[in-house]
C-alpha cells in the first residue's frame, strides 16, 4: 500500500477521473494566466533601478529585450519538459523524476514555505501599498488589504476553476489596457531632454539584469497548468511563446514611455516611476489613475500565484504520507482546496511577520530569491538528466539546439543565484533555513512510512 502510495504520480501521468485535475483551461485561460502572473508589481518599481544602472536610452531598451530573450530561452527548456511530462506538479514532477523523491520534497516545502507563499506575500503586500493610497485603513492599511486581497482570492479559487479563471482573465485583461493606456500617454508626451547618467559598468549592467529578469519572473508558472491545459501537446508551446512576446513587447513599450515622458535621469532618480510620469501629464488624477492601475495588476498576480502555488502542494501530497490531506481533489469544484488552504494560512503568516519589519516588499525579495533560482537552476539540469536517463519518453516538443540551449539557461540560473546571494540581507539567509527545516520533515516522513 505504502509503495503504490510513493509511486502515484510517478508511474502515472493522469489519475482517475474522480481525483484528477481536468483539462478545462483554453489557450487563451493559459496566455491570460501567464501574463497575469508575469506583469505584477516588478514593472512598476524596477524600470527605475535599470535606468539607474543604464548609460543611454538604448542601454534601457537592451536590458529589456535581453530578458526577454532570457526568457525565452527558459521557456523553450519548460516546454520540453512540460510537453513530455504534463503533471500537475510541474517541476516537482521533473525533478522527482530525474533526481528522486529527497530532491522533489525539498522543492515542493521550498515552494509551499518560501517561495510561492512569498510571493503570495510580496504581491500582497504592494496590493495593500497602492490601495492604500486610495482608501486609508488605518496605521495597518497595507496589512490589512494584503491580507484581505489573500483570503478573497483564495475563496475565489476554492469555488472553483472556472471562477478562478474568469477572475484572471479580467484582472490580466484590465492590466494590460490599463498599461496601453500609460504607453500611449507617455509617448505622446513632449520628450523630456534631462541630464544624461554615467555610462554604466560591466557590474552594472549584471545589477540591471536582475532587476529586468525579477519582473520577467512567473512564466515558469506554466508548467503547473500542464495538466489543465486543452490539448497540451500544442497549447503549452503556444501559451509560453505568446505570452513571453506580449510581455516583452508591453516592458519594452513602457519603457519607452517612461524615457520620453520623464528623460533618463529623471526615470533614474524616481522612486514610483509610473505614478511620477502620471502625475507629470496629468496631475493628481494621473497619480490615482495609476495607484489603481497598480492594485489591479498586483491582484491579478496575486490570484494567478494563488492559483498554480496549490498544484504542487496537491502532488506533494500525492506522494507523502505526511502531507496526504493536501492530496485530494475536489472532483465537483475542480480545485484542491486543502492545499489551497494551507498556502493561504502560511501565506497570511508572513504577511503578518511582514507587519512588523514595515518593510514587506523587500523582505520578501531576500526571503525567497536565493530558494528560487537554486530550483530554477536544478530544473534546468533535469531537462539535462532526463534526455539521458528516459530516452523512450516521447517528447512533443524538443528544445532547439540541444544542448547549449539548456546549457545557457542553467548558466543565466547559476548567475541569478550567485547575484541574488550577494545583493541580499538576512532575508535571504532566512530562507535557506527555512528550506533546510524540510530535511528533519523528509527524514520524519520516510521513518512514518518506513514503520508502515
Amino acid at each position: 500500500m505504502g509503495r503504490r502510495k510513493d509511486h502515484s504520480l510517478l508511474d502515472q501521468t493522469v489519475t482517475t477521473e474522480a481525483a484528477a485535475p481536468k483539462p478545462s483551461l483554453t489557450l487563451p485561460d493559459a496566455i491570460a494566466l501567464i501574463v497575469g502572473i508575469v506583469i505584477g508589481a516588478g514593472i512598476f518599481q524596477t524600470p527605475a533601478l535599470v535606468a539607474a544602472q543604464a548609460g543611454s536610452d538604448i542601454a534601457v531598451l537592451l536590458f529589456w529585450l535581453l530578458g526577454g530573450v532570457v526568457s525565452l530561452v527558459g521557456a523553450l527548456c519548460y516546454a520540453e519538459l512540460a510537453t513530455a511530462y504534463p503533471n500537475v506538479g510541474g517541476v516537482y514532477y521533473y525533478l522527482k523524476r530525474a533526481f528522486g523523491r529527497g530532491v522533489a520534497f525539498l522543492f515542493a516545502w521550498a515552494r509551499m514555505t518560501v517561495i510561492q507563499t512569498g510571493s503570495i506575500a510580496l504581491l500582497a503586500f504592494v496590493f495593500g501599498d497602492y490601495a492604500s493610497q486610495i482608501l486609508r485603513l488605518g496605521t495597518l492599511s497595507s496589512s490589512i488589504y494584503a491580507a484581505i486581497a489573500i483570503a478573497l482570492l483564495t475563496a475565489l479559487n476554492i469555488i472553483g476553476l472556472q471562477q478562478g479563471k474568469w477572475t484572471q482573465n479580467l484582472l490580466s485583461a484590465a492590466k494590460v489596457l490599463g498599461l496601453l493606456l500609460v504607453v500611449i500617454i507617455g509617448l505622446m508626451a513632449v520628450p523630456n531632454s534631462a541630464a544624461p547618467v554615467e555610462s554604466a559598468s560591466s557590474g552594472a549592467w549584471g545589477l540591471a539584469m536582475v532587476f529586468v529578469l525579477l519582473s520577467y519572473g512567473g512564466w515558469n508558472e506554466a508548467a503547473y497548468i500542464s495538466a489543465e491545459i486543452q490539448n497540451k501537446q500544442r497549447n503549452i508551446v503556444r501559451s509560453l511563446l505568446w505570452s513571453i512576446g506580449i510581455i516583452t513587447a508591453i516592458y519594452l513599450l513602457i519603457n519607452l514611455a517612461y524615457l520620453r515622458g520623464l528623460g533618463l535621469a529623471n526615470m533614474a532618480q524616481s522612486e514610483a516611476v509610473a505614478a511620477d510620469l502620471m502625475r507629470s501629464l496629468w496631475g493628481a488624477p494621473g497619480a490615482l489613475f495609476i495607484s489603481l492601475l497598480i492594485a489591479v495588476a498586483t491582484l491579478g498576480a496575486t490570484n494567478a500565484t494563488i492559483f498554480t502555488g496549490a498544484r504542487t502542494n496537491y502532488a506533494l501530497g500525492q506522494d507523502f504520507s505526511l502531507f496526504g490531506f493536501m492530496g485530494r481533489w475536489q472532483q465537483r469544484p475542480s480545485t484542491p482546496t486543502y492545499a489551497l488552504l494551507l498556502q493561504a494560512a502560511i501565506a497570511l503568516l508572513l504577511v503578518f511577520l511582514g507587519t512588523f519589519t514595515r518593510k514587506g516588499f523587500e523582505t520578501m525579495v531576500d526571503y525567497t530569491a536565493p530558494v528560487f533560482w537554486f530550483f530554477f537552476l536544478l530544473s534546468g539540469i533535469s531537462l539535462l538528466v532526463l534526455r539521458n536517463k528516459e530516452p523512450q519518453i516521447l517528447r512533443p516538443f524538443r528544445v532547439p539546439f540541444y544542448p547549449f540551449t539548456p546549457l545557457l539557461f542553467c548558466a543565466v540560473c547559476g548567475y541569478l543565484l550567485y547575484s541574488s546571494l550577494v545583493y541580499t540581507g538576512v532575508g535571504a539567509v532566512v530562507g535557506v533555513v527555512v528550506v533546510a527545516a524540510g530535511i528533519p520533515m523528509l527524514l520524519w516522513n520516510n521513518y512514518r512510512q518506513g514503520r508502515a
